[in-house]
C-alpha cells in the first residue's frame, strides 16, 4: 500500500453536536494531510454532502437524529463503500453499537470521553488525526474485501450446541496481537480454529469500555469459550483470553500451568494494552513452546516482540499486506525478519492448526 505522502485527504465530519463538529474540524485541520471540506448535523445532510463533495473519509457519530448512525452506515456501505471512522461514547451501550458499526464496515472508532468533552478530545488529537489519515489511505478494493468477509460472516448459521470446553492445561500457547482492523481479523481467525487447541491470549488495542463487549460478542458466536482476561486466570485449552482495555496482559508460568497477569504499568508504544508486553511475557513463560500471530494494525507495536519470539524458537506469523486493513504492525515485523511465515488472513488458522498437530502439547 502506498504511503499517500503529500496527498491531502478530504474529510466530512458528521455529528449532531455543534461543539463536537467544531472540535473535530479544529483538530483535523491541524494536519497538512487533512482538509475538512464540510460538516453535517444529521445523516440526510451527510448523504447530500457525500454526493456533492466526494470526501475521501468521513467521521460519523453513532448517535444521530432523524436516522441513527448505524442505519446510515449500513446504507452507505451497501450503496457507496468508503472509509468511515465512528465517533462513540465510552459507555457499555456505546461499545455495543460501535462493535455493530465495525461489523457493518466501519474502519475504526474514536471514543468520546464521558466528561470534559473538549479537553478529553483534544488530548486525543494525534490519535484522531492518525486514525483518520490511516482510514483515508485504505484502498477501495480492501474496503470491498472487508465487506465481502463481513457478508460471509453474517450468512453463517451456527449448527447445534457449543461443544463443552476442554479444561486440560497444555505446554503450548498461542499469542495474537492486533490493532486497526483487528476486530474483524481476530473474529475471522478464531472462526477457523477449534477447541482442541492450546489456550489463546490476545491483545487488541481497545478502550476499557469496549473489551468486555468484544469478548462477550465473540463468545456468543464462536465454539470456544472467549472471555476478558482477569488476573490469575488459568490459561487452558479451548479458551481465548482478551486483554482488558487500559491493562497490559502478560502470561506467567506457575508450576505446570500458564496464568494471566494484568498490570497498569505505563503504556508501551503509546498503548496499554501493548502487544509487545504480551509477546515479551510469552518469550519468558513459554519460549519455543509458543506460537504468535501479528495481525493488521497501525504503528509497530508487537513487531519487536514477534522478533524476540522468533529468536526464542517460537513459530511466528505476520498477516500479509494484501489482506491487512493497515499493514503497519505486521509490515514492521516483516522488515525485522521476525515472521517465519507471512500469510493472508484466510490461511493463518490452517497454519496454527498445522503447527499444533506437528508439535502437540
Amino acid at each position: 500500500m502506498s504511503s499517500g505522502a503529500g496527498k491531502v485527504y478530504k474529510v466530512l465530519v458528521v455529528d449532531d453536536s455543534a461543539l463536537m463538529r467544531k472540535i473535530l474540524v479544529e483538530i483535523l485541520n491541524q494536519s497538512p494531510q487533512l482538509e475538512v471540506v464540510d460538516t453535517a448535523g444529521d445523516p440526510y445532510q451527510a448523504r447530500d454532502k457525500i454526493k456533492a463533495l466526494s470526501p475521501d473519509v468521513i467521521t460519523l457519530d453513532v448517535e444521530m437524529p432523524r436516522m441513527d448512525g448505524l442505519t446510515f452506515l449500513r446504507n452507505l456501505m451497501r450503496l457507496r463503500p468508503m472509509p468511515v471512522v465512528m465517533i462513540s461514547s465510552l459507555t457499555e451501550q456505546g461499545a455495543a453499537v460501535t462493535l455493530d458499526a465495525m461489523e457493518c464496515g466501519a474502519v475504526d472508532f474514536i471514543a468520546k470521553p464521558k466528561i470534559d468533552l473538549r479537553e478529553g478530545i483534544e488530548e486525543k488529537a494525534q490519535e484522531i488525526i492518525d486514525k483518520v489519515i490511516t482510514a483515508a489511505r485504505i484502498p477501495h478494493d480492501k474496503l470491498l474485501l472487508k465487506q465481502q468477509r463481513l457478508q460471509t460472516q453474517h450468512q453463517k448459521v451456527a449448527a447445534g450446541e457449543r461443544p463443552q470446553p476442554v479444561f486440560a492445561t497444555t505446554d503450548k500457547l498461542i499469542a495474537v496481537g492486533a490493532s486497526t482492523g483487528g476486530l474483524d481479523a481476530i473474529r475471522d481467525l478464531l472462526d477457523g480454529l477449534t477447541m482442541d487447541l492450546p489456550g489463546i491470549v490476545i491483545t487488541q488495542h481497545i478502550p476499557g469500555a469496549f473489551s468486555r463487549s468484544f469478548a462477550e460478542r465473540l463468545d456468543r458466536r464462536l465454539p470456544m469459550k472467549v472471555e476478558e482476561a482477569y488476573d490469575n486466570a488459568p490459561i487452558t485449552m479451548g479458551r481465548v483470553y482478551i486483554a482488558p482495555g487500559e491493562y497490559h496482559l502478560e502470561v506467567v508460568r506457575t508450576g505446570a500451568k500458564y496464568v494471566c497477569r494484568l498490570s497498569e504499568t505505563p503504556p508501551v508504544n503509546r498503548h496499554r494494552p501493548s502487544v509487545d508486553v504480551l509477546f515479551d511475557s510469552v518469550v519468558k513463560a513459554a519460549g519455543a513452546n509458543a506460537m504468535a500471530v501479528l495481525l493488521t494494525g497501525m504503528g509497530k507495536d508487537g513487531a519487536a516482540g514477534l522478533l524476540r519470539l522468533h529468536e526464542a524458537g517460537a513459530y511466528t506469523i505476520a498477516q500479509d499486506e494484501a489482506s491487512s486493513v493497515v499493514w503497519g504492525m505486521p509490515g514492521a515485523a516483516v522488515k525485522l525478519n521476525a515472521a517465519d511465515d507471512v500469510l493472508p488472513l484466510e490461511k493463518i488458522a490452517a497454519s496454527v492448526k498445522r503447527w499444533y498437530a506437528e508439535n502437540p502439547g
